[in-house]
């Protein structure tokens, strides 16, 4: 029920048909008693910068999500950003603080981290292999870069955006040891697929899974199906993996924590979520 007391959480993006959030939050929201609400909002790019700005003049705004179009715009708009952001090159999350300033991190990358860290996987010291780097890649590569991992592989069939990214990961992490230019998982603990390659049938794989050893723990990203056929070769191989829609369900916590509202847990969020595919 909206009363003249909800908050509101702005979900702004365009197309707004393919937007899940709202799914998933407001049942959390109204079945933990939490007076707000995620409103999608439809704003296309050339009107995002001033709407941004309006929609923070409202006094029940609890913060906003940000999506495509907008998350790259977004890093220019505001006050303030966490190194997340500027590694990833994108912002999904706005907030505005007691002063007006209007501040941003990227949860995308987070997600994912929190999932393989809850399934067991120790970051520290890690070497690690993100395969893909776009907007999805470049923030999980933000965002392990924070979790303390010792060497990075950055591959993209774009050359000089996996450089690119791993520039800016040297800039903020020069402890990080990074590499590029290749997708061979030998010696990782983690390997990530950050490519589209899974969403059709038929689709190659992102790399050569039969070097990929037994302990390497093997992340998606695609959502297109539960197991991809990418996994479904990891898991033969005995690695233990990730399914792309944990990144949605375990970033979400992180999200309201970073809003200040009551937080919860992915299994909790999947049990009342109202997704239709």
């Amino acid at each position: 029920m909206i009363t003249g007391n909800t908050e509101i959480i702005a979900h702004i993006g365009y197309p707004t048909f393919s937007f899940k959030s709202p799914m998933i939050y407001n049942p959390y929201f109204e079945q933990a008693g939490i007076d707000c609400v995620v409103v999608p909002m439809g704003c296309q790019a050339p009107d995002y910068p001033a709407f941004l700005k309006s929609v923070f003049q409202l006094t029940n705004i609890r913060g906003a999500l940000i999506t495509m179009p907008h998350k790259v715009t977004t890093v220019g708009l505001l006050d303030e950003v966490t190194a997340t952001v500027k590694v990833a090159g994108a912002c999904n999350a706005v907030k505005r603080l007691a002063d007006g300033r209007l501040v941003g991190d990227m949860f995308d990358g987070a997600g994912f981290v929190r999932g393989v860290q809850r399934k067991g996987l120790d970051l520290s010291g890690a070497r690690v292999l993100v395969v893909g780097g776009g907007g999805v890649g470049s923030a999980i590569a933000a965002s392990l870069a924070g979790a303390g991992i010792a060497s990075i592989g950055l591959f993209d069939v774009n050359t000089a955006s996996a450089e690119a990214l791993g520039q800016r990961i040297q800039t903020h992490y020069p402890q990080i040891e990074v590499r590029t230019g290749s997708n061979d998982p030998t010696g990782c603990d983690l390997v990530v697929n950050a490519t589209p390659m899974g969403m059709k049938a038929g689709d190659p794989l992102p790399l050569d899974v039969n070097r990929l050893a037994p302990e390497t723990f093997v992340g998606e990203v695609v959502m297109a199906s539960e197991v991809t056929a990418f996994l479904a070769a990891a898991r033969e191989r005995g690695c233990r993996t990730q399914v792309g829609s944990d990144m949605l369900f375990e970033q979400i916590p992180a999200y309201l924590e970073y809003f200040g509202l009551p937080s919860t847990t992915a299994e909790q969020l999947r049990s009342v979520a109202r997704l239709s595919y």
